[in-house]
């Protein structure tokens, strides 16, 4: 496992959540981190993130949208049935690569509970959702899965390491 300096957390604490509204926001990180008594400049930020990116720490790094804000007030997560592991790895890339669908899973298969492929459907409403559930089914051949929409959002953030 890769050991982070100090300068390092600090400046990756800043960028796991909001970056500063500001048309440099990765000086303002170097300038708020040597406040701290690191001296860190933009392009070490920059050097930084750009080297764990590379290095697959980092798979992306991008905004994020408020799906609710959006306009996208229904999602459904689809518990799909598979059949054989092949049949999961052909079938994974296919809902994966769908606009609407935020997370896909593959999980061991647990008693009473027959589904091993896990996609979360989003839309504008609940009809709209189960319409792309309909078309992924018929996509990917599946034709036996369990819908399961969200009746209240509980708690969603994103991880915070440092």
């Amino acid at each position: 496992m890769r050991e982070f300096t100090p300068a390092e957390k600090e400046i990756l604490k800043r960028v796991q959540g909001s970056l500063p509204d500001s048309p440099t926001p990765y000086a303002d990180i170097a300038e708020q981190v040597t406040q701290l008594g690191h001296a860190v400049t933009e392009e070490d930020v920059l050097t930084l993130l750009n080297g764990l990116k590379d290095e697959g720490v980092i798979r992306r790094f991008g905004a994020t949208l408020k799906h609710q804000k959006a306009g996208y007030g229904a999602n459904v997560m689809v518990a799909w049935k598979g059949a054989s592991e092949d049949e999961i790895m052909r079938v994974g890339p296919i809902l994966a690569e769908s606009s609407a669908v935020s997370h896909c899973y593959y999980r061991k298969e647990a008693p009473g509970w027959p589904y091993h492929i896990y996609s979360m459907v989003h839309g504008s409403t609940k009809e709209q959702c189960l319409e792309t559930v309909r078309e992924l089914a018929e996509k990917t051949g599946l034709s036996e899965y369990a819908t399961l929409f969200s009746i209240k959002e509980l708690k969603k953030t994103s991880m915070t390491y440092f």
